[in-house]
């Protein structure tokens, strides 16, 4: 996507460190069409991954956020390529899984140059360390360094990276990762964390934002809606956008993905904000710690007693 610092994007888009735009709004493809075979909750896709990605497009989204774990990458790739869209005016995020950041810097190359193919693209313009694997994901990220100097790649970032894992990365490298994708809603609040990269400069992309849909019937959350004439779902993604925050939802219902755009053209009120900061549950945040202990070495040899076993949850 074509960066070049103009005004008129203020209201779409944040400014990343580097001074280029990431659009504020992003389609996330986590299960669509696809069910990862080690993915923590099960499901059935209901509707072909080709017909979600042509829905989204038409929805006005540009920005699709994919993973090598999501298994879904070529038929997304296949969609986007049947569109009219140009490329110019994408915002294509991937991901490298912890199986290949274990195997080493050859085999993240490999993955890299494998959803290039798959998105049928020649760049990529945000690259991803889909988690910090233990003893691992500082090589895997000076992969992606070099990739970016070639071309392939215009930004690097990481993803799930607590303080101590970043600290740990930029022990050893010079160049800040631009992205850290996380967990952000107002049940897993980590305001620490959050306030830490952004005094680094690292931008913070959203995901369950949504709360997997399990909390749209919170009573807080309903009267907010109520209040602004929106839906729920609009009223977390304004909360997230409003604090300089990338929000990644995702539907495969065209009329929510058209809702779940809708989020620039209204404010949340200090009021607002802090009701839904409030919202913060102890309970969440240690759901969140026990995922990030599992997923952090899933797919690899490691064990649990190879996983930091101090780290900033807050």
């Amino acid at each position: 996507m074509a960066s070049d610092g103009s005004s008129d994007l203020s209201s779409t888009h944040v400014q990343m460190a580097d001074g280029s735009w990431h659009p504020l709004v992003g389609f996330g493809t986590y299960k669509v069409g696809v069910v990862p075979a080690s993915a923590s909750a099960f499901g059935s896709p209901t509707r072909a991954v080709q017909e979600v990605i042509k829905d989204a497009l038409e929805a006005g989204y540009r920005c699709f956020d994919c993973a090598q774990f999501y298994a879904n990458e070529a038929k997304i790739g296949e969609a986007l390529a049947q569109s009219s869209v140009p490329r110019d005016q994408l915002f294509l995020i991937s991901k490298v899984w912890n199986d290949k950041i274990y195997e080493g810097e050859a085999a993240v190359r490999a993955q890299v140059e494998q959803s290039l193919k798959d998105l049928q693209t020649d760049y990529l313009d945000m690259y991803l360390v889909h988690w910090p694997v233990p003893g691992k994901h500082v090589a895997a990220y000076k992969a992606l360094l070099a990739l970016k100097k070639e071309g392939k790649l215009r930004h690097v970032g990481v993803s799930n990276y607590t303080i101590e894992d970043y600290k740990e990365l930029m022990a050893e490298v010079s160049e800040k990762p631009a992205v850290n994708q996380i967990e952000v809603n107002p049940w897993v609040f980590r305001q620490k964390t959050l306030d830490f990269f952004r005094q680094e400069g690292v931008l913070i992309q959203s995901y369950r934002t949504l709360g997997q849909g399990k909390q749209l019937d919170n009573a807080t959350l309903l009267a907010l809606a109520e209040k602004h004439s929106r839906t729920p779902a609009q009223v977390l993604g304004r909360w997230t956008v409003q604090q300089g925050i990338v929000y990644l939802p995702k539907s495969e219902k065209k009329e929510r993905m058209r809702e779940n755009r809708l989020v620039t053209d209204f404010t949340l009120d200090d009021d607002d904000m802090a009701r839904l900061a409030a919202l913060g549950s102890a309970k969440h945040v240690a759901e969140m710690e026990s995922l990030y202990r599992f997923c952090v070495i899933r797919d690899t040899p490691l064990t649990k007693e190879d996983v930091r076993q101090t780290f900033t949850i807050e």
